[in-house]
């Protein structure tokens, strides 16, 4: 699978400016000033007051795995690869990848972190799997 498969096709006015940023290498979605509500996929109005009061800024990059899938394909086109719904801590559930992992080794409830690739003056949205710091319980006596 080649970067521009994922490439965002700027309609609008917000999606432009989005795909923009990503093609610059920063991640940014957009919060409504009248509702507070964090917003994606890029807007010119606010999905849950109706506001046109939008602003971009940069979210954490951390969410977890809310559903995912393999897609299967032959070695010779690229070999398997997984589409997931990341929900974002800021509210927002998105779809994307998550990269470095075999595509079954991606799983619901996973922690991951937002990266942007960039390739050909085209950024994509990508998310790495977090390591849990996982401390032992203690034996309750």
């Amino acid at each position: 699978m080649t970067m521009n498969d994922n490439a965002i096709n700027p309609a609008g006015p917000a999606a432009r400016v989005y795909a923009e940023t990503l093609a610059a290498g920063r991640f940014r979605i957009q919060r409504c000033q009248d509702c507070d509500s964090a917003i994606f996929y890029p807007r010119e109005l606010c999905p849950a007051c109706g506001s046109g009061d939008l602003h971009w800024f940069a979210p954490s990059g951390r969410g977890t795995v809310y559903a995912t899938t393999t897609v299967r394909r032959k070695e010779e086109a690229g070999g398997d690869y997984n589409v997931a719904l990341i929900d974002l801590e800021e509210g927002p559930r998105l779809m994307s990848r998550v990269d470095g992992l075999s595509p079954d080794a991606v799983c619901i409830g996973q922690p991951v972190r937002a990266r942007v690739a960039v390739e050909e003056d085209q950024g994509v949205l990508l998310f790495d799997a977090v390591e849990v710091d996982r401390q032992p319980e203690k034996d309750h006596e």
